[in-house]
Order: structure tokens, then sequence, then C-alpha cells
């Protein structure tokens, strides 16, 4: 069973005895009241986009899905390509479907893939990716001794704050799920 905390974009979820996946969730709690998530979901029969939220004590129960390794290709007009490791089948998932994912994805990114009834419905990225600083502002000497962070653009076009002494080429790593900057990358 999941717990609300649980609920992060590209994890399947039943509700009702009907299949979803998490597009997006957004933690929330307002003064004195009860921890809440709210999501957005996309039913995997139907593919009606719904939003729900759920209350801090409800438990969610997983989807029966199934997981394929595979390694992401490209991007074409709204859809990515992805080819599954073991028999080299490629599929295209849409950016609507991917919702938040796609600011993570690079080429030759190597992810899984939710399966549900023999069909791609979805990925889940590692915790962490290793990306390259496309575009930053050069830290200033001196700064450095207050600890300031930075915006830094990263090759997928997402953007992170980074400590000052991060330089345009360097490499990254970055958590997928809080959007942080971790540490430098060889």
């Amino acid at each position: 069973m999941y717990t609300i905390t649980d609920l992060k974009p590209g994890r399947a979820i039943t509700i009702d005895g009907e299949p979803f996946l998490i597009l997006s969730s957004q933690f929330g709690r307002k003064s004195q009241s009860k921890a809440n998530m709210q999501t957005k979901l996309k039913n995997l029969k139907t593919g009606a986009i719904v939003a729900r939220n759920f209350q801090g004590s409800e438990k969610i129960e997983p989807a029966e899905v199934g997981y394929r390794h595979v390694q992401y290709l490209y991007g074409n007009q709204g859809a990515r390509t992805f080819m599954d490791l073991e028999t080299y089948d490629q599929f295209d998932l849409t950016d609507e479907s991917l919702g938040d994912l796609t600011e993570f994805l690079i080429d030759g990114l190597e992810v899984d893939a939710l399966m549900y009834e023999e069909n791609a419905i979805g990925i889940q990225l590692p915790v962490t990716v290793v990306m390259k600083v496309v575009e930053s502002m050069p830290g200033v000497k001196g700064d450095t001794a207050t600890g300031g962070t930075k915006p830094a653009t990263l090759e997928s076009g997402v953007v992170v704050s980074v400590p000052l002494f991060i330089n345009e080429g360097d490499k990254v790593k970055v958590n997928t799920e809080t959007r942080e900057y971790i540490e430098r990358a060889n």
C-alpha cells in the first residue's frame, strides 16, 4: 500500500478497481488541517485525465504493472521514442503522458518503462541523473564564501540551482524527484 507521500509522477495506482498513472503531484497543507496530495491522474483503460486530492491517512493500492528496461532515443513533435533493451522494439510515448518527466530525458538515458497489458504507459526515471550544464552565469571571485547558488540550464533544458563554482560544460548530478543539485560529476 502507498501513502500520500509515495504518490510521485510515473507511479501506477488503483482507484475503485481502475488503474491510473500519476502525471503530477503536489504536496500541500493548510495551517491546522491535515496534509494532502493534489494529483493529476490518467486512467490507463480510458485515457481520461482526472484531478484527485488524497488526504493524509489515506492508503492507496499500487496497480498491477510490469517494468521493462528501456533506453530513451529522441524526441520528435510532442512524442518521445524509447527502445526496449531486450527485444530492441521501439515505441513512442507522448509528452502529455510523460508530464514533467520529459525535463530529465537526455539521449541514451536508460529508464524503466511501466507496462500495462503489454503496452508501455509511462516511465520511471532513475533517482539521480548526470547532465551537462549548457548555460550558467560565471561565478564571481569572492562570492563563494556565502555558499550561494545560481540558476543553471542543463542539456535537457531543465533549470536547477547550482553552487557558484559550477561553470558551463561541467557535469552535475541532479535528483529527479526533488529537482535539486547533488554534486559535481566526473
